[in-house]
């Protein structure tokens, strides 16, 4: 009991707490302190000693205390400060009595700084008493600190100090308090001429800092008595209006004065105790923690850890990435490569030992070394001391970091894509750089210590300079982690665990506590959610909290369990690991997933229990990283956890709201089992619910955290709500504590290590957003598509334009040089936009593995297009010199008729008013004319492909067909529908010896190994498709390149075509181990025939059009009488010639219109059509989405036997939808547009070459030639189109005229002509959107896997090294089926490779294990088939789906073995689709 108290009355609050303080040590008092100053409660500044009434200032108990406010400037711009409180430069109100006053001088105090708060303790708080001891003479203080609003107090930062008790008895205290002040403000009863206190208030009155003085007795309002000297009465008084008087002659008086003072300066001159100077181990501490900083004095803060902790820096990353290079080490890199990677990793431990240890860190080792009962003064100081040295520099920056993540947040608002964006954002990652490099503390020195320790373990001596023996240090830490400070155990700069070092440390621990049992507990949390404050409230724990030291990796504390709770949970320690904060904002553009997820992975790994630390009601962030989680757990084989986790959203408005909590607790369950579900089917696992991997409980292990303060900041308090939420969670960790074992510490040591090894020798394709390196790897396949569409696209661009130069005879001859040069700006284009994807992309870090093999692609991609492109238009060239005369005969009859109608309308000038006559007349003259061009030309007739064929086929088989398909008796075969082949081969009667063994003119026997006699394995079946397709893939290039609608019809092509297939079949023969019948050639012809026949006879027919004299005659009939007339009134020989040009470009006009068209087409459906606006995966998703939509089991085969063939007709079917019901919004506007630009292009012509010819006095030959020449580039038109038509006469200066008034009426005629139904007719068969998109996707690689006959997604056709592709099928789709029974196969080859299990390939007897499964023979071998046990019910649900219609297309059924499993038919066709997006 306290002197001078009642029992009866009770112990006054403020007596307990100074009972403490007086009786604690200056930690303990610093801490009291530090945790007053964050709940806002005034601080104990002048303390009489209880005994000998001795002032001590307790300024250490300041030290820690870091304040924050808001002001603005004369700009009117906010300015934010943050500094430690001991030295920040304030002015200063003090408060005092003299007498007794029936005031609460305190509580007028809280309605000047918070009204709601009672940041000093007064008479009417809960609690207090009448009478207090401990309290008398104590002047305490308080700051207010502004927001920077309108609303604040006071604009500047004031500090507010209350003497307790009678001025007048506590002369010191006012001496002090008087001196120090910028404004005094008294509260005085009504006083006597001869009360002792008089003296004291003539002596204020007389001082020149201003004097407040509040009358209990009076009630006047403000009343200025003198210069700077106001009363204030209380008296039946509104307590508001007297806070808001005296709070307005406050902030007057402080504007007047410039007075300030600073608590590192209050013991000046003042014959005051201070803590600091009189407590030895405080004095030595700080006096040790000076002679080390000292060494930075001149070091600028950004180069600091680089010159003094030099082995933490770049020496140790590349260390850690060299250690993650040797676990992870790539299949084909041997024994060779590891013992590589171990020398450089020896060799770089040798460099960090040869580094100079720095003065700093010999004098620091030095000082912790002695052992001595200052050291934890010692750290204390030097944790302050570095807090000052980097806290200007880092609020600096942390400004500018502000300032330009503001300007790029604002360019990326507007959708800027410029150089400035990029360069702005280059600018931040800078700034980031320096901060984190700005950033020096405690566990920087730790962590050089740690490294220090690795290297001298590594090359086992002593590093110079140290002065005892390195196997000491681990010592240190030990000592530091029993102390209370934190360890660095996961480094978060490097990303790795210093496993040595801290298996050192703990082994250290061991030591000195004995093989303690320990309650792990980890908090996960993204960053600044409140985690590190959380852990500080509930466990007194020192992690760091501030938003500029965001804590970086993860760190360990040990925390000391009370003798009491001991006996409940039979834990001597709690270890808590706290975590950097995931998605730090200093690292958003640094590539940092991979380092969150395996920080994730460890430390959940670690932990008995993990707190899930959530801002907020939204787990959506937090739920990725726990699938991750949930993932890696399924995979850690070699260590055994089983860990349970917390959640905690902080920050939750209403925690009151019951219904509200629950709806929450199971929108969250469900999402975690959904999650669950999915890594489960990644892993192969039975889990079905979130808490069969992690022990959760969803009605006790989720909480809602009430806000931390209950107001606004800088001055609002802690919510008493938080404060109970840590309790509530503190028993529900205690809870879980009681239920778990826990380990012991040696145990924690060895689960470290396999932890970490774990996560080094397993690559986890970590992600927030699930498989980040699929994710990846598809947004590169989406911009190697954009990459290769603009090579193709420019290269289109080339080919058009050399195309109407060969026409027009402007170039003879191509060369791959001319065609890169043509191209060499898009190429550098693509170059650049590589380069920058690979080194700026979010996922650089991931990308960067492919960016080799990609340039390697594009480089080949290029040199294919420039190679095909020669091969077309040296094709182009051959061709022009074939058809010369064809096009010279053309014109040659459509001159001499314009020659012929000329000297007829010469005849009837005189008749050139009668219509009849010349009607008459003119017919009669065509007639004849035509009949004559007939008798001179042969006429085109019609062709009949199946016949001529037959004819050849005869030839060859001398009179007597194998198979005669031109029978009506015989039925008709498609070769590529055929399900087997195997009756088209034929087979030997000795059985082979082996698979690799080859015998020349053996056939082979599969009789054996398969079920059926006379049946070809499931890998024969494929390769004679596969041979099948490539056959007829190339016989329709190969009509393509013989230009039918420009050469016409020649019956040597079909011999062409029968002599290559002749010669593959034979070629064929040779390669494989069975003979083709006559059969399959001749049916492989007929499906070929069958398949071309429409192709070979529209094009025969547009040439026959085109050629025809009776057909192109007729449609030039109208233009030649037009013509015609003007002849017969008189026209001049300009308005002649000039009209006969505009006729003559009426078809190259719409040539280049449609060819135009076809590329713009191209183009808009690249961007616009969700099918084809990415790469050959995303096409190939939607094609087994319609597919699963139309169910068509037909269509399904084609895709799974010929894929190339689904994808072509899949292309073609796009187009035609898309140029359908786009005509008139997007293909007629673009064609009427074209058709504009060439308007103008051939007036621009017209004009500049009438200019030229009258600069240079040329004549219309001249004119006519530069006019073709500058329209070379976009029509095919030339000088021979005109030969024959005479125009020596023909005034050049009129020219321009005639074309510009001719020229529209064509152009209209062309556009008038244009129409849904001639639009697929007049596109020019190699120049159709849909070849052109074709030739983009399907310029690939189309090799099927062997064993389900999936697509190899390699975008290069017979490209460098093995085929692959990301998701397999079932191989019973392919026809595979059990060793000698007729069930169709069950199995998905990825999950089969990662198998113990043996197949039986092609004819063999000897198995191969799935996993040696190259050794099979060639096919297999060009496989690379990953271990993948994902899902894939797209095609389980197939299966399901076609089942019947799979057993009859085989001939085997789904039994046996081949049973299909019941979980298959749980998936429903939506189910299906939708995995699409997942798997492809």
């Amino acid at each position: 009991m306290i002197k001078g108290t009642s029992q009866s009355e009770g112990i006054h609050p403020m007596d307990v707490q100074m009972a403490v303080f007086h009786c604690a040590d200056g930690l303990l008092k610093q801490l009291m302190v530090t945790k007053l100053s964050q709940c806002q409660y005034a601080l104990p500044l002048l303390v009489p000693d209880p005994f000998t009434q001795k002032i001590e200032f307790p300024l250490w108990t300041f030290r820690q205390i870091n304040k924050s406010w808001k002001m603005r400037n004369t700009n009117n711009e906010i300015i934010s400060q943050t500094q430690p409180i001991c030295k920040a430069e304030t002015p200063m109100v003090s408060f005092f009595r003299f007498g007794s006053v029936s005031s609460s001088k305190s509580q007028l105090l809280n309605s000047l700084i918070n009204e709601k708060h009672n940041t000093f303790f007064h008479k009417d708080c809960p609690g207090s008493s009448r009478t207090r001891v401990l309290m008398e003479g104590v002047v305490e203080i308080a700051w207010f600190c502004p927001s920077g609003k309108n609303t604040d107090k006071f604009t500047d930062c004031v500090a507010f100090c209350n003497l307790h008790g009678d001025a007048g008895d506590h002369e010191k205290q006012l001496e002090i308090l008087t001196k120090i002040a910028s404004v005094n403000v008294v509260l005085l009863p009504q006083l006597l001429k001869n009360d002792r206190s008089m003296a004291n208030m003539q002596d204020l009155y007389k001082d020149s800092k201003p004097l407040i003085c509040i009358l209990t007795e009076d009630s006047s309002t403000l009343t200025e008595t003198r210069k700077s000297k106001y009363k204030i009465g209380l008296k039946d008084r509104n307590q508001s209006d007297v806070s808001n008087e005296l709070k307005r002659v406050i902030n007057d008086c402080l504007s007047e004065s410039s007075s300030t003072f600073s608590l590192q300066n209050v013991s000046k001159d003042l014959d005051i105790r201070v803590d600091e100077e009189d407590d030895d181990d405080c004095r030595r501490g700080k006096e040790a923690a000076l002679h080390i900083m000292s060494v930075l004095r001149t070091k600028e803060l950004t180069k600091v850890k680089e010159l003094i902790l030099p082995c933490q820096g770049k020496l140790w990353h590349q260390w850690c990435q060299t250690n993650k290079e040797l676990h992870r080490t790539k299949a084909e890199e041997l024994e060779i490569e590891r013992g590589r990677k171990r020398t450089n990793l020896k060799r770089i431990r040798e460099q960090q030992h040869a580094v100079n240890m720095n003065t700093f860190i010999q004098r620091f080792i030095q000082k912790i070394n002695l052992h001595s009962e200052n050291n934890m003064y010692f750290l204390k100081w030097l944790g302050i001391l570095l807090d000052e040295y980097t806290s200007k520099d880092i609020s600096d920056l942390q400004h500018k970091y502000d300032e330009k993540w503001s300007g790029v947040l604002k360019l990326k608002g507007n959708h800027d894509k410029s150089e400035k964006l990029t360069a702005e954002q280059k600018k931040l990652e800078n700034i980031s750089e320096e901060l984190q490099a700005a950033t020096f503390g405690l566990e920087h020195i730790m962590r050089e210590i740690g490294q220090i320790y690795e290297s001298c373990s590594s090359v086992k001596k002593n590093k110079k300079h140290l002065q005892f023996d390195f196997s000491s240090l681990p010592s240190l830490a030990a000592e530091m982690m029993i102390s209370g400070f934190p360890l660095e155990l996961m480094d978060g700069d490097a990303a790795h665990v210093p496993v040595i070092w801290i298996s050192a440390v703990l082994d250290k621990l061991i030591q000195k506590l004995g093989d303690q049992r320990v309650f792990v507990l980890s908090v996960l949390g993204i960053q600044s959610s409140g985690k590190s404050t959380m852990l500080n409230a509930m466990f007194g724990l020192q992690f760091a909290v501030s938003a500029g030291r965001c804590t970086r990796g993860a760190f360990m504390q040990l925390v000391k369990v009370s003798d009491e709770i001991k006996t409940q949970m039979n834990f001597d320690y709690i270890l808590v690991v706290d975590t950097e904060g995931l998605r730090a904002l200093e690292l958003a553009e640094r590539s940092t997933r991979h380092h969150d997820n395996e920080l994730a992975t460890f430390v959940v790994g670690l932990g008995n229990l993990t707190l899930i630390n959530i801002f907020g009601e939204n787990p959506s962030d937090m739920q990725d990283i726990l699938q991750i989680v949930v993932q890696a757990f399924m995979r850690m084989k070699k260590v055994r956890l089983n860990p349970s986790c917390v959640f905690v959203h902080q920050n939750v408005s209403d925690i009151t709201a019951g219904e509200k909590t629950m709806e929450g607790r199971r929108r969250l369950q469900e999402k975690l089992d959904e999650m669950t579900k999915l890594a489960a089917k990644d892993e192969v696992s039975d889990a079905e619910s979130f808490s069969d991997v992690i022990k959760f409980d969803v009605q006790n292990d989720v909480k809602y955290f009430a806000q931390l303060w209950e107001g606004s900041p800088p001055m609002a308090p802690p919510d008493p709500n938080y404060c109970e939420n840590i309790q509530d969670l503190k028993k529900t960790i205690m809870s879980h504590a009681t239920q778990s074992h826990g380990m012991m510490l040696r145990d924690l040591k060895v689960r470290i290590k396999d932890l970490w090894e774990a996560l080094l020798n397993e690559r986890f394709v970590f992600s927030f957003r699930n498989s980040l390196e699929i994710a990846a790897y598809r947004k590169l396949e989406t911009k190697y598509s954009k990459w290769s569409w603009s090579l193709r696209s420019a290269m289109m661009k080339t080919e058009n334009r050399l195309h109407n130069k060969i026409e027009n005879e402007a170039i003879h001859e191509v060369e791959d040089i001319d065609l890169k040069i043509e191209v060499k700006e898009t190429s550098k284009a693509v170059e650049k936009s590589m380069s920058e994807f690979f080194e700026k992309d979010t996922e650089a870090d991931i990308l960067i593995q492919w960016k080799t093999s990609f340039e390697i692609k594009i480089k080949e991609l290029q040199e294919n297009i420039v190679r095909e492109t020669k091969r077309k238009l040296n094709e182009i060239l051959q061709q022009r010199d074939l058809k010369k005369k064809i096009d010279a005969q053309r014109k040659h009859h459509e001159n001499t008729l314009f020659e012929k109608s000329k000297e007829l309308a010469l005849k009837l000038k005189d008749k050139a008013n009668d219509e009849k006559t010349l009607k008459k007349e003119f017919g009669l003259f065509w007639e004849q004319s035509v009949e004559m061009i007939i008798k001179d030309t042969p006429l085109i007739k019609d062709i009949d492909i199946m016949r001529d064929m037959r004819g050849l086929l005869i030839d060859i088989y001398e009179g007597r067909l194998p198979v005669d398909h031109w029978s009506e008796s015989r039925e008709c075969k498609d070769i590529l529908a055929l399900s087997s082949y195997s009756e088209y081969v034929r087979f030997n009667r000795s059985p082979r010896k082996g698979i690799g063994e080859a015998v020349k003119g053996a056939y082979k026997t599969v009789i054996e190994t398969f079920g059926y006699d006379r049946s070809l394995s499931t890998v024969d079946e494929a390769q004679i498709r596969l041979f099948v397709a490539d056959v007829i893939h190339q016989t329709d290039r190969a009509i393509q390149s013989f230009n039918i609608s420009k050469m016409g019809y020649n019956k040597s092509y079909i011999q062409q075509l029968i002599d290559y297939i002749k010669a593959r079949v034979i070629a064929q023969d040779e390669r494989v181990k069975y003979k083709f019948k006559n059969e399959f050639f001749i049916d492989m012809i007929y499906s070929i025939s069958v398949r071309a026949n429409k192709m070979i006879t529209d094009q025969h027919t547009l040439f026959r059009e085109a050629n025809d004299p009776v057909l192109y005659l007729e449609k030039k009939k109208k233009e030649y009488y037009s013509i015609f007339q003007k002849y017969c009134r008189g026209a001049t020989s300009a308005a002649i010639f000039g009209e006969i040009i505009c006729q003559k470009l009426k078809e190259p006009v719409e040539q280049s219109v449609y060819k135009k068209i076809a590329r713009d087409l191209a183009g808009e459906m690249r961007s616009n059509c969700e099918s084809l606006n990415g790469n050959r995966s995303n096409l190939e998703k939607n094609i087994l989405k319609l597919l699963a939509q139309e169910e068509n089991f037909d269509k399904y085969m084609t895709y799974i036997k010929t894929p190339r063939d689904h994808f072509k007709t899949f292309i073609r079917d796009e187009v035609s939808w898309y140029s359908t019901h786009k005509f008139s919004v997007s293909v007629l506007p673009k064609m009427k547009n074209n058709i504009k630009f060439l308007q103008q292009k051939i007036m621009k012509a017209a004009h500049e070459s009438t200019e030229l010819v009258q600069r240079n006095r040329g004549d219309v030959g001249s004119w006519l030639k530069s006019f073709t020449q500058k329209l070379s580039d976009e029509l095919i038109f030339s000088e021979k189109d005109l030969s024959g038509v005479k125009h020596d006469d023909v005034d050049v200066k009129l020219l321009e005229d005639v074309i510009r008034k001719e020229l529209p009426a064509i152009m209209s005629d062309i556009s008038s002509r244009i129409s849904t139904e001639s639009f697929s007719v007049k596109l020019d068969y190699k120049f159709r959107p849909d070849e052109l998109l074709i030739d983009h996707f399907c310029q690939c690689c189309w090799v099927q896997c062997p064993f389900c006959g999936a697509i190899c997604t390699n975008t290069i056709d017979n490209h460098h090294g093995d085929h692959s592709v990301p998701f397999h099928h079932n191989i019973g789709l392919n026809g595979w089926f059990y060793h000698r029974t007729t069930h169709l196969c069950i199995n998905i080859c990825t999950s089969s490779v990662a198998s113990d299990t043996s197949f039986y390939p092609n004819d063999s007897e000897d198995t191969v294990p799935w996993r040696e499964y190259r050794r099979a023979g060639k096919d297999f071998a060009n496989w690379s088939i990953t271990p993948d046990l994902s899902d894939l019910p797209y095609w389980k649900w197939f299966v399901c789906r076609f089942q019947k219609d799979l057993e009859k297309y085989y001939n085997k059924t789904f039994e046996g073995s081949g049973k299909i499993p019941d979980e298959w038919r749980t998936y429903s066709k939506q189910e299906a689709i939708e995995s699409l997006c997942q798997y492809i």
